[in-house]
C-alpha cells in the first residue's frame, strides 16, 4: 500500500482548480466556474478495509458549457489486494457526470446555490463488490446539492439515491461539508482551507449503514489546488469482514 501512496504523490505534481474558497474534498458543491472552461483533476482514494487494500486512481475531465452546467467523464484505475484472494491492477467503472445549477442568489461577499446532479456508472471494471469504486455493475445516481458560501466559511449539503438495477448495493446517500479558510482573501489567489465532511450511506437491501467523517486540508495557488483528507467511520454497521478501517484521499486539479 505504501508504494501506491508514494507513486500518487509524484503524480500529483502538475495537477489541480480555483474557486472562491475551493471545492470540498470528499463532498460536492454547487459553485461552478465560468462557462467554456475545462478542469483536469484527480481524487485518489487509498481504502483500507477488513477485506484488503484498494487504491482507486481516477483521471477526471470536466467541461462547463455554460456557467450553470457541467459535463464530465471519470476514467479510473484500481489496484486491489484482497486478503487470501485475488489481486491486480485494471480499469475500473467509468463514470459520466452531469450537473445543472437551477437556483442562484448572490449578495455582497456571499452566495447560495442549488444544483441537480446525475452520475451514470458503466460496468467497465472488475466485479469486486466495492461500493463507489469497483462493482462491475451499471449504476445510476440522482442527487440534489445546496451550498452557502461566504468569505468566512462555506457549507454544502447533498442528498441522493444510487440505483443498482442488477445488484443489491442500491443506497440512499447524504453528505454535509463545512469549509473554513485559514487565510484572508488575496490576489493573486492563495488559499489554505480546512474541511470537515460527513457522509451517511444506507444500503437498505443489505441492511448496511455507515456514518463517515473526513478531515481534510486544501492548498490553492492561482488555478491549482492540492487536497489531502483522512476518512474514518463513526458508525460502521456493516457485515463483519467488510468494514471500512480508513480511507486516505489525495487530490489535485488544474483549471484552464
Amino acid at each position: 500500500m505504501k508504494k501506491h501512496v508514494l507513486a500518487a504523490l509524484f503524480l500529483l505534481v502538475g495537477w489541480s482548480c480555483l474557486q472562491a474558497q475551493g471545492p470540498p474534498i470528499t463532498a460536492d458543491k454547487p459553485i461552478m466556474l465560468g462557462g467554456n472552461s475545462f478542469t483536469t483533476k484527480t481524487l485518489m482514494e487509498f481504502r483500507n478495509t477488513q477485506r484488503g487494500d484498494f487504491a482507486y486512481i481516477p483521471l477526471m475531465l470536466h467541461y462547463l458549457p455554460s456557467s450553470n452546467s457541467l459535463l464530465a467523464v471519470h476514467i479510473p484505475l484500481i489496484d486491489y489486494r484482497i486478503d487470501g484472494g485475488t489481486s491486480g491492477t485494471e480499469l475500473s467503472d467509468i463514470k459520466i457526470l452531469g450537473k445543472y445549477q437551477f437556483y442562484r442568489k448572490d449578495a455582497t461577499g456571499k452566495t447560495f446555490r442549488m444544483v441537480l446532479k446525475t452520475i451514470q456508472q458503466l460496468p467497465t471494471g472488475p466485479s469486486l463488490d466495492m461500493m463507489d469504486i469497483a462493482t462491475g455493475e451499471y449504476q445510476s445516481y440522482f442527487g440534489w446539492i445546496a451550498g452557502y458560501e461566504t468569505l468566512q466559511y462555506g457549507i454544502s449539503s447533498e442528498i441522493g439515491y444510487n440505483w443498482m438495477p442488477n445488484g443489491n448495493l442500491s443506497a440512499f446517500q447524504q453528505k454535509l461539508g463545512f469549509g473554513l479558510p485559514l487565510l484572508k482573501p488575496q490576489y493573486p489567489n492563495k488559499q489554505l482551507n480546512l474541511y470537515f465532511e460527513y457522509a451517511n450511506v444506507w444500503v437498505f437491501e443489505r441492511s448496511w449503514y455507515q456514518l463517515l467523517y473526513a478531515q481534510g486540508i486544501q492548498y490553492a495557488r492561482k488555478n491549482i489546488t492540492f487536497d489531502l483528507a483522512v476518512q474514518v467511520p463513526l458508525v460502521n454497521d456493516v457485515a463483519e469482514g467488510r468494514k471500512l478501517n480508513q480511507s486516505v484521499f489525495l487530490g489535485a486539479r488544474y483549471t484552464f
